[in-house]
């Protein structure tokens, strides 16, 4: 799928959204909310932009790893710490739907966009922002990136071997997971608003959400007041539940019950472990992984990946093989799913990035704009708001825009 081929007008359609956002936490975000039909709005300093339009890999001038989180969008410069420009942001709000900012708290309210000034002004105005730690607390003012959070929210803490330092995931999972709950809380507080004709204020933080993410675990943990402990790829309440070896490589094999379990050894046909009382339900199996592992390591290791993956899934056990982002993406699965698509950038060719995650049946997600280059719909937009050219071009010589 490339920018040319538009599925359709999208759930948000109508949804006009303000983007203040930056990096990853919120650009994500609001990407989520123009791939469903809202009008975004990415406003960006005039000198320099979105600090990751100059990081990740830089192909004819332009930042891969900045349109990965920002199609769909229409890029305003827009010198915010200008009268003039502080004057555009309001008559933007007057007609927004939706303002979303990552700035660590008060920041806004510095630049006179206190949640009191918000609300009166704009009552029907829905805003969206995420920080590190909330708005409240000890640590409302501290700065926070992902691997803080990660540190911080727990989750590193339970991730990794058990006699090794603890590990963090690789991609950024507390700015992904913080941007998906706000896309969710902003659709809510506009569907509230429908009911209410009221806006609301959404907040979403790294360290929230991935402590939101803890689930099961921290079920455990307030169960038994236990912290849990690493288990590295195995499973922290269920086996056999991890990685085995095989001939050529390693297969995820996942039984989540007894009756998986006893599909799993009838495929491996070694069905007699059932009677050994040491794997007897899973408490037992939980006690002896070692002994266990050995036993199907023993079976598993005789035969290739490939051959694994087709016998379990045809036994009806749960398994796959741990790819590289390569093989993921050519994968017939996510091929067909579509999650892999191009935006069309114009004179700088192609750029793949990642599709879309949800799945709608009457209005899918598309891609309606391709990554915009730094203030490429300045005057557009300045025009729909009403300003002239000629005040277009003072703005632009002054450095407004």
């Amino acid at each position: 799928m490339t920018s040319s081929e538009r599925p359709g007008s999208g759930s948000l359609e109508g949804i006009r959204v303000i983007d203040l956002t930056r990096v990853i936490s919120g650009p994500f975000c609001t990407q989520m909310l123009g791939d469903h039909g809202a009008d975004v709005i990415k406003i960006e300093s005039p000198a320099s932009g979105d600090v990751l339009r100059s990081q990740g890999n830089v192909v004819n001038g332009f930042s891969w790893y900045f349109a990965q989180f920002n199609r769909n969008k229409r890029s305003l410069t827009l010198d915010l710490r200008s009268e003039e420009g502080k004057a555009i942001l309001h008559r933007l709000l007057g007609e927004a739907d939706v303002l979303v900012e990552n700035f660590r708290p008060g920041v806004l309210a510095k630049m006179g966009l206190d949640d009191e000034t918000l609300r009166e002004r704009y009552p029907r105005l829905v805003v969206g922002r995420i920080n590190g730690f909330g708005s409240s607390g000890p640590y409302s003012d501290r700065p926070a990136y992902d691997f803080i959070a990660q540190a911080m929210s727990g989750f590193m803490g339970v991730n990794g071997p058990a006699d090794a330092e603890p590990m963090r995931a690789a991609p950024p999972i507390s700015d992904m997971v913080a941007s998906q709950n706000l896309a969710f809380g902003i659709c809510a507080a506009l569907v509230r608003r429908e009911r209410s004709g009221c806006g609301d204020i959404v907040e979403t933080s790294l360290t929230n959400g991935l402590i939101a993410m803890m689930g099961y675990l921290a079920a455990e943990f307030f169960a038994t007041d236990r912290v849990p402990a690493r288990t590295g790829n195995d499973h922290p309440m269920l086996y056999p539940y991890g990685l085995f070896r095989a001939q050529d490589g390693e297969v995820a094999i996942a039984p989540s019950n007894d009756t998986m379990v006893e599909r799993l050894l009838d495929a491996l046909d070694r069905r007699d472990l059932l009677a050994d009382q040491r794997f007897a339900d899973n408490t037992s199996r939980m006690a002896n992984r070692d002994a266990l592992r050995a036993c199907l390591t023993e079976v598993i290791e005789t035969r290739r990946v490939e051959e694994w993956i087709e016998h379990l899934n045809r036994a009806g056990v749960p398994c796959g093989r741990v790819y590289s982002l390569r093989e993921t993406f050519e994968d017939p699965q996510v091929q067909a799913q579509q999650m892999k698509i191009d935006l069309d950038q114009g004179g700088l060719g192609k750029v793949p990035v990642t599709g879309f995650p949800v799945k709608l049946r009457e209005a899918p997600a598309g891609v309606h704009h391709p990554a915009p280059q730094l203030g490429e719909h300045s005057r557009e937009i300045l025009r729909e708001l009403g300003v002239e050219d000629g005040e277009i071009t003072a703005m632009r010589a002054h450095g407004v825009i």
